[in-house]
């Protein structure tokens, strides 16, 4: 196998298309992270209240929970307890958005993304419009 020879200084035009590689790769993974974390739960809503209640639930039949039980009903304690440290920690997803608007069509066109793949996911077709993706596409 022939070796390589000595690869020259990056020129500033390539860090500068990768900067703006990893800034668009931020703005769309913020973004699809904020859609999936904010995305609505079937049934009824949970308020901090009633997390509370279940947590002095879960204190008293831990008490008498045979070991299997006991594990579940750990488990679930750390759960609502990051849960109610959630709750009422509305995220702001118009900033997050904007920034997806304006990265997502060049983002998309070049690593090959589809309209179709984007409403897969879960992004609004409104969304889409804005930021020039088009069902055409891809």
């Amino acid at each position: 196998m022939a070796k390589r020879g000595p690869k020259g200084p990056m020129t500033d035009e390539h860090k500068a298309a990768l900067a703006a590689g990893r800034s668009e790769g931020r703005a769309v993974r913020d973004y699809l992270e904020a859609l999936r974390n904010n995305k609505p739960k079937r049934g009824r809503k949970r308020t901090a209240e009633t997390i509370r209640k279940r947590l002095a639930a879960i204190e008293t039949e831990l008490t008498e929970a045979d070991p299997v039980q006991e594990l579940r009903l750990v488990q679930e304690r750390l759960d609502l307890t990051a849960e109610l440290a959630t709750v009422g920690h509305a995220v702001d997803m118009t900033a997050i958005e904007a920034e997806f608007v304006k990265v997502a069509k060049e983002y998309s066109e070049r690593n090959g993304y589809s309209y179709a793949a984007w409403r897969a996911i879960g992004v609004e077709a409104a969304v889409l419009k804005r930021a020039g993706v088009s069902r055409s596409e891809g």
